[in-house]
């Protein structure tokens, strides 16, 4: 297996400044463009929406690369197989696969039920010629993070490969946060050492999951250590959100509501070192694709005074330097 040149694109949601809708689609492709950081566009369209995004597209020379959207076993089987199907379409390689904690009767999902349907999908992702790939997620089956090695092991003991979607940003604004661990039981296994979350100690969930070889595709959202909740934005509930989100440059007087320094954001930094350090030195390495993903949901950047797209330009560009740091370094180094 000969490693794919590694991309890095831009989730749709983050090609906004401070206001959400501020741009129509054919602005948000000509912005990307623009840029010149970024290799692709990641967003699934709808039926609605597809035409003005394929259009676009090809106005603008930048390729719908990457796509994903969220799933509920018992209801939505259908329409993964239609995102599948019409990926195929906008030329799609690779889908990102949320599936919700809870099945549309409302159990829990098992990791035997979460196999099974990754196996059905990597069926039907042979059959589009697109890479469905299982994302480590808060709100899905894989927030206790010690299920995805279970859940891969079953899929890999049927001779399937597991790919997986590394959002690392989840774990990371766990580090150090026991109310956010108590989700899913998961906080005896943090506290017992069967989970470590720190990506500078050995052994760390992120760092198993590179060098196992999951990773397909990743997520770069900019994250903290118990990241602050954000009181900018409320959630359905009227709580705050989750704080899964934190600015990657220095925010500006007003633009955030809470302290920030850069050294805040090094355990963020280290998984992505770390990710690229692996692909650069694994001939077999499955990652293709990476994309910046500063969104503006109340989990994440909602109400958020700096530029989202400013800020993912910044991380693209960091991106693209670790990158050639990591190439450099492999060729010191023997190639596996």
């Amino acid at each position: 297996m000969t490693r794919a040149p590694l991309q890095i694109g831009i989730q749709e949601a983050g090609v906004m400044h401070a206001v959400i809708n501020a741009f129509d689609i054919d602005t948000k492709f000509r912005m990307v463009k623009e840029s010149g950081v970024f290799d692709y566009f990641d967003k699934t369209p709808t039926p609605a929406d597809g035409p003005l995004f394929r259009r676009a597209s090809e106005k603008y020379g930048v390729p719908l690369t990457a796509g994903g959207w969220f799933y509920r076993v018992g209801r939505d089987e259908a329409l993964l197989e239609w995102h599948l199907r019409v990926a195929n379409e906008y030329g799609t390689k690779v889908q990102n696969v949320q599936i919700f904690t809870e099945d549309a009767d409302g159990r829990p999902v098992s990791d035997d039920t979460v196999a099974r349907l990754y196996l059905r999908a990597a069926e039907l992702g042979d059959k589009y010629k697109v890479t469905p790939c299982f994302e480590v997620h808060v709100n899905m089956w894989s927030e206790h993070f010690g299920r995805v090695a279970r859940v891969a092991a079953l899929v890999e003991k049927q001779g399937v490969p597991f790919h997986m979607t590394l959002d690392h940003s989840h774990v990371i604004f766990k580090i150090d946060n026991p109310h956010e661990q108590d989700v899913q039981a998961m906080r005896a296994d943090v506290e017992s050492g069967a989970l470590v979350l720190d990506p500078f100690k050995p052994g760390n969930v992120c760092e198993a999951w590179i060098e196992a070889g999951y990773v397909r595709h990743a997520h770069a959202r900019p994250a903290v250590p118990n990241g602050p909740v954000n009181v900018w934005s409320l959630d359905a509930a009227g709580k705050p959100g989750r704080g899964i989100q934190a600015p990657f440059v220095a925010p500006k007087p007003g633009e955030w509501h809470a302290a920030w320094s850069p050294e805040m954001l090094e355990p963020w930094k280290e998984v992505l070192r770390q990710l690229l350090r692996h692909h650069a030195r694994n001939e077999s390495s499955r990652l293709e694709t990476i994309s910046t993903e500063l969104i503006p949901w109340p989990d994440y950047g909602g109400g958020a005074k700096y530029s989202l797209f400013e800020h993912s330009i910044a991380v693209a560009e960091w991106l693209r330097a670790e990158w050639a740091k990591a190439e450099d370094e492999a060729k010191a180094a023997p190639v596996r």
